[in-house]
């Protein structure tokens, strides 16, 4: 699963800051597609950018028009570019926090080993956890290589990638997508 929440004002700055360091120019159809919003609203943005002082434009013809970033708008960038950082690195802690706890209680449940099922981005997290706990980590990618394993007593935890994981019903296992969004629900104990 990636969710991304995107901020097109950032986008879009970022564009226009790239294009000045390469070919010099873009087109606010291309900022449009590039940042996935509609023509009108990426002009409604760049009038916005360009009030806020992080942008200018200028005419060149009846035609064609030049973005080029300010100092001010580059600081915007570093600002906005720091709080994501932040709240990424705020985001990664708690899921560690809350994937140490869980493979804490396999272990402490008696389970030895832990099998991540399916790609993950967190899967540096499990391994890491499991390292740190004595325990041994074994990653599969697909279901249908895991389900051997389903008859051993290891603790089991669904990538987010997987999609129908109400579906499947395992003692000791763990939905990543559930931590994800907050809920916590262990499945099994």
């Amino acid at each position: 699963m990636n969710v991304e929440i995107t901020d097109p004002e950032l986008a879009i700055l970022e564009t226009i800051y790239d294009s000045s360091r390469q070919s010099g120019t873009v087109k606010q159809r291309d900022l449009a597609h590039s940042t996935g919003t509609s023509l009108g609203m990426t002009n409604a943005i760049l009038k916005r950018l360009t009030l806020k002082g992080w942008i200018t434009i200028k005419k060149i013809n009846s035609r064609n028009i030049q973005y080029a970033i300010t100092p001010d708008g580059i600081n915007e960038i570093a600002r906005r570019s720091y709080r994501y950082f932040k709240r990424t690195i705020r985001n990664v802690a708690m899921y560690r926090d809350s994937i140490d706890a869980e493979i804490n209680r396999a272990k402490i449940r008696g389970c030895t080993t832990v099998v991540l099922i399916g790609v993950s981005d967190l899967d540096f997290i499990v391994e890491h956890s499991c390292i740190r706990h004595g325990l041994t980590y074994l990653k599969v990618v697909d279901l249908e290589t895991a389900t051997p394993l389903f008859s051993k007593d290891y603790f089991f935890i669904f990538s987010e990638s997987f999609e129908d994981v109400h579906l499947i019903k395992k003692p000791h296992h763990l939905y990543l997508i559930s931590l994800l969004a907050g809920s916590g629900e262990i499945h099994g104990s």
